[in-house]
């Protein structure tokens, strides 16, 4: 159904620019910005969070988006698009792809990700979903239930998951998921070199995410500040 567009991102790079309401560029404009940079820089597709932010970069430029948004529940730790609230939201300006939390966690409401699931697809039957997995598990769920795509996106953030490193022993994990996931597997989650990019698309992976690297300036500027504490080797 979403043969196009599937296609449309094979092996290419997506590029998430967000900035929450703690962080300096905290703007629908500047995020616009963000994407327009990332278009000129030959990026394929956007990941946004919040309708506002989806809003103002599809004012500016046509490349297909990843729409998520970010929102607490007290009895959940699922952040990513929760519940279909968010959905709801996110429809009002239609992003290409919406990306749904699927760890193996409770959710808010006490409601399943196979109920979320058929909820969505009931109420939007051509809407392409990702799952944002941490385990290999999890992604082989996401993959019966039907999602579009599985996305690496929370690999080592969250509790099942801690401790996890997504680039651990060659990208184990993602060679794992390639040989038993159908759906179009999208690295993302600390892919925050060009070095890993190409590794991960060697691999096989559909396409790449990368954020904090490319949009992120406070935690660039961290890794080159932490750069200057590093012990000289000339002395």
């Amino acid at each position: 159904m979403h043969t196009a567009l599937i296609q449309r991102l094979k092996g290419q790079l997506i590029v998430s620019c967000q900035a929450l309401a703690d962080e300096p560029l905290h703007s629908s404009f500047i995020m616009a910005r963000m994407a327009v940079a990332a278009k000129q820089g030959g990026a394929a597709g956007i990941r946004a969070n919040s309708a506002q932010d989806i809003a103002a970069i599809k004012e500016n430029i046509d490349l297909p988006i990843i729409g998520i948004i970010k929102r607490d529940y007290p009895d959940s730790e699922v952040f990513i698009t929760a519940t279909l609230q968010e959905v709801d939201e996110l429809m009002q300006v239609n992003p290409e792809i919406i990306a749904i939390d699927a760890r193996n966690a409770p959710r808010p409401n006490g409601q399943t990700l196979k109920a979320l699931y058929k909820q969505i697809r009931h109420k939007y039957p051509n809407l392409a979903l990702m799952a944002d997995c941490a385990t290999l598990e999890e992604m082989q769920y996401a993959d019966q239930l039907g999602f579009d795509f599985i996305g690496t996106t929370l690999v080592g953030y969250t509790t099942a998951s801690q401790g996890a490193r997504i680039e651990k022993d060659d990208f184990a994990l993602i060679r794992q998921a390639l040989n038993c996931i159908n759906s179009p597997i999208i690295a993302e989650g600390n892919i925050n070199t060009p070095e890993k990019v190409a590794r991960v698309l060697a691999h096989g992976v559909h396409s790449v995410v990368v954020g904090s690297a490319i949009t992120r300036p406070q935690w660039i500027t961290e890794q080159f500040v932490r750069a200057t504490h590093a012990p000289n080797p000339s002395h």
